[in-house]
């Protein structure tokens, strides 16, 4: 299966909110649905592909994994059901972490696979809430991230 990464335009927003729909559910089903489809694929048109890197992740030609992320942020990180285990999260997780050196990113506290994910990739929680700040009404937790600095070796040779 040949999984290409590719830059989502605003013709992608529609999959892309779908993507995200699909996997969150699968993962939280007594997650409250707080938006409408069209009021997903306007966010991810209007907001996220216009202040955002966001790419996908396509297998024959069809979407299968979204990120969007920028500012020391991932603001979404989506992989549908069917190809999750594959490598697409991490190739997607990779892109961003490429390009920034401290990354934040909240995820659901009860979605235990995405933790999982997340901690064996280097991120440490730092923070819980209720879930009182967000709209689904869910606990939830941010994760940080921060690339190692490379170490400095001295210039003085080693003497006995």
């Amino acid at each position: 299966m040949a999984i290409e990464i590719a830059p989502l335009t605003a013709g992608h927003a529609y999959q892309a909110a779908m993507v995200r729909r699909i996997a969150l559910w699968h993962a939280l089903p007594h997650l409250r649905d707080v938006h409408t489809p069209e009021e997903d694929e306007a966010y991810w048109r209007n907001h996220l592909l216009a202040e955002y890197t966001a790419l996908g992740a396509f297998v024959d030609a069809g979407l299968v994994g979204v990120i969007a992320y920028g500012n020391g942020w991932i603001e979404q990180l989506y992989i549908l059901p069917d190809v999750q285990g594959m490598g697409i999260g991490t190739r997607l997780l990779s892109s961003a972490t490429d390009e920034m050196n401290d990354v934040r990113l909240w995820t659901f506290q009860q979605n235990r696979r995405a933790r999982a994910f997340y901690e064996a990739r280097g991120f440490s929680p730092i923070a819980e809430t209720d879930g009182s700040d967000n709209e689904e009404g869910e606990p939830d937790m941010l994760y940080h991230w921060r690339r190692l600095e490379e170490p400095v070796y001295s210039a003085v040779p080693y003497r006995r």
